[in-house]
């Protein structure tokens, strides 16, 4: 049979004479166009209940292993300088025993107080008062504050603050005043408070 043909007989062919019990007399055409219409409706089919499920399942499985991946680079990266991080930790852990032990500790107080007595002293100035303020407490530390009053030259000033700076123990100077003693007098007077800390280790 022609295309022709074929043609002729599709267009003289009324869909509303379709009997599916005699579908093997059906035109040719119209076998053709039924057959891919079920093998669309097949392929449509197929995908919607089979492979889009697959599709999903594959998108979350792809999204599970660069989740994996970058764990495992992460603890790969860790492992291979785990011996820069235990030399990491046990340099911190000596930096902070050193500046533990710059802390007093409630014996040694006394000991500091009489440490800042002697630098005002030594450094030419005239004291007026070093006196030890309630401690104030603090997450892991204590605060110490200490009420110091000299009176001396700017450079007796200067050499005193210096000279505190670099005891052993860690001082800080905080709220610090000076005032000129009489008009014509070189001689200033300072007050300041100095902070030591105490470390509360399992207060």
């Amino acid at each position: 049979m022609s295309l022709a043909d074929s043609l002729k007989s599709l267009n003289e062919f009324d869909i509303n004479d379709l009997d599916m019990n005699n579908a093997g007399i059906w035109p040719a055409p119209v076998k053709a166009i039924v057959l891919l219409l079920v093998f669309g409706l097949i392929m449509g089919g197929g995908y919607w209940f089979f492979i889009k499920d697959q599709f999903a399942q594959l998108d979350r499985v792809e999204s599970t292993e660069l989740e994996l991946r970058k764990n495992y680079e992460s603890k790969a990266f860790q492992v291979a300088n785990l011996s820069v991080f235990k030399a990491q930790m046990v340099e911190m852990e000596e930096t902070f025993g050193a500046l533990v032990r710059q802390l007093p500790s409630e014996t040694e107080v006394p000991g500091l107080l009489e440490d800042i007595t002697n630098t005002a002293l030594g450094s030419g100035l005239a004291l007026q008062e070093v006196k030890l303020q309630p401690e104030q407490k603090r997450d892991f530390y204590s605060e110490l504050p200490i009420n110091i009053r000299v009176s001396g030259s700017y450079h007796e000033l200067a050499t005193f603050v210096s000279s505190v700076a670099s005891l052993p123990r860690i001082v800080t100077l905080h709220d610090l005043t000076i005032k000129p003693i009489g008009a014509d007098s070189d001689q200033l007077d300072m007050q300041v408070v100095a902070r030591t800390y105490r470390y509360r280790a399992g207060e």
